[in-house]
């Protein structure tokens, strides 16, 4: 962290993979330090880490929520970091959780996008008609718990 330490100031919230750090700062900007391909190397979306709400992460990558809702990936594409086949679905974010390998990110409207690696959590197909009215998500390293608003659960991964 030497490299960033002057920057980490008036800092919100700490989150990690295996090998890296980002740090949300007060205003909502991210300082990453760490392995690169771990998401220690946020440059490539760095001009879009602004008014950060909250930072989750798998082991190997890193999702954000901004203010509108809207989220940024970065680090290991497999692991997460690549959202752009669910990002049009990506929108009103409220929470994400992970897997070690996968994000789910529940939606304004109750419904779950996953994304990252299919067969530990990424593919929710199975169980997509039944993801409505999510309240919460929990996560194990490799499989997803999702309770509805009747108090049932559904499991994938």
């Amino acid at each position: 962290s030497s490299r960033v330490q002057d920057q980490l100031r008036n800092t919100q919230q700490i989150c990690h993979t295996y090998g890296a750090f980002a740090a949300i700062l007060e205003g909502g900007s991210v300082v990453t330090w760490g392995v690169p391909n771990y998401g220690g190397d946020s440059s490539r979306v760095q001009d879009q880490l602004r008014n950060v709400q909250q930072i989750s992460a798998t082991g190997s990558a890193f999702a954000a929520i901004l203010a509108d809702g809207s989220i940024v990936t970065w680090g290991a594409s497999l692991g997460g970091g690549d959202s752009s086949q669910a990002h049009d679905q990506l929108k009103k974010v409220q929470q994400i959780c992970a897997t070690g390998f996968t994000f789910a990110a529940i939606l304004a409207d109750g419904s779950v996008v996953t994304w990252g690696d299919p067969n530990r959590g990424g593919d929710s197909s199975r169980v997509q008609d039944q993801l409505r009215n999510v309240h919460q998500i929990c996560a194990t390293a490799f499989a997803f718990a999702a309770i509805l608003a009747d108090g049932s659960v559904v499991t994938w991964g």
